[in-house]
């Protein structure tokens, strides 16, 4: 049942994790893109007195690089959106200022902790990991050490979960996956703030573990917390699923086609590649063909005089 939960469990999940991330992005690759559909909220670069919005609507390949890491960094459309409602015959506008902080502060403190826990992938630890792990801790709240990053974590999950759940509009635009997929990333954050602070466990064997799986000699502890089970079987279902579900999104950003193409339009003629020799008749030879039956409905414009 060990080598089940601590070997197996862990090489299946990241070979659906690799494969399904694959096969979605050569899916996303491989589907035609005929028209230049670039999504814009910015004057595109026109006649020289017109002032254009190069960030909002970019003219060029390197434009776009810079819209896509500021998208992909600071969640730029995310801050800009705008919500409404109706309040009896009036139209309420609010932004999603909330959402936006919320979001940016699980992403960068799930970055610092997947960051933290290269410690257990490497040795000798890097020394950058050491810093990062010594910043994070900076507070020194308790022994073992609270770390910040898992506190903002947390509370952005709670904060996340409790939207889909009392937010009537987030909650009917939600799938079952997008509550799985919280729930899962919430039983990381518990599972492992369990095993580090109220089930201590052997962080030496875990590492023995983590870098006998990716050298291909797997090695099993011999003693470790319940929790820990726990925190690597969620990590693990975590990655299975994700290439199902929305969370797939941090791979498609760079192949979405309304954010990865410059606005070129009005300057550039955009032929499809896509398009392939259609058979077509000429008036002549549809006439030959069908001149009898036009005739017959009396279609025939040369007859009419038209």
């Amino acid at each position: 049942m060990k080598y089940l939960l601590l070997v197996c469990f862990p090489y299946l999940s990241l070979f659906l994790f690799l494969s399904g991330i694959v096969s979605r992005v050569v899916s996303w690759a491989k589907s035609p893109v005929p028209f230049r559909i670039p999504l814009v909220s910015g004057q595109e670069l026109s006649l020289p007195w017109v002032k254009a919005s190069r960030l909002e609507s970019p003219p060029s390949k390197g434009w776009v690089v810079l819209r896509l890491l500021t998208e992909a960094v600071f969640f730029r459309s995310l801050l800009r959106g705008e919500t409404f409602r109706l309040k009896g015959e009036r139209l309420i506008f609010s932004n999603r200022r909330y959402l936006w902080f919320f979001s940016l502060l699980f992403h960068l403190s799930m970055l610092v902790i997947i960051l933290r826990h290269l410690r257990f992938f490497f040795e000798p630890v890097p020394d950058f990991v050491l810093f990062l792990q010594q910043l994070d801790g900076i507070f020194e709240l308790s022994h073992p050490t609270v770390l910040l990053s898992t506190v903002l974590f947390t509370s952005a999950l709670f904060y996340l979960l409790s939207r889909r759940i009392f937010d009537e509009r987030a909650r009917f635009v939600s799938l079952p996956s997008d509550y799985v997929i919280l729930l899962l990333l919430l039983s990381v954050a518990i599972t492992g703030i369990l095993s580090k602070h109220f089930f201590r466990t052997d962080l030496v064997e875990i590492k023995r573990l983590i870098l006998g799986l990716l050298s291909f000699t797997p090695y099993v502890p011999k003693d470790v917390s319940p929790f820990f089970y726990l925190h690597l079987l969620s990590v693990c279902l975590l990655f299975a699923i994700i290439p199902w579900t929305k969370v797939v999104h941090m791979a498609g950003i760079l192949m979405s086609p309304t954010r990865n193409l410059p606005n070129t339009s009005r300057r550039e003629r955009h032929i499809n590649p896509w398009d392939y020799p259609v058979k077509v008749r000429t008036y002549e030879e549809y006439k030959k063909e069908f001149g009898e039956v036009m005739k017959a409905q009396g279609l025939d414009a040369e007859e009419r005089g038209d």
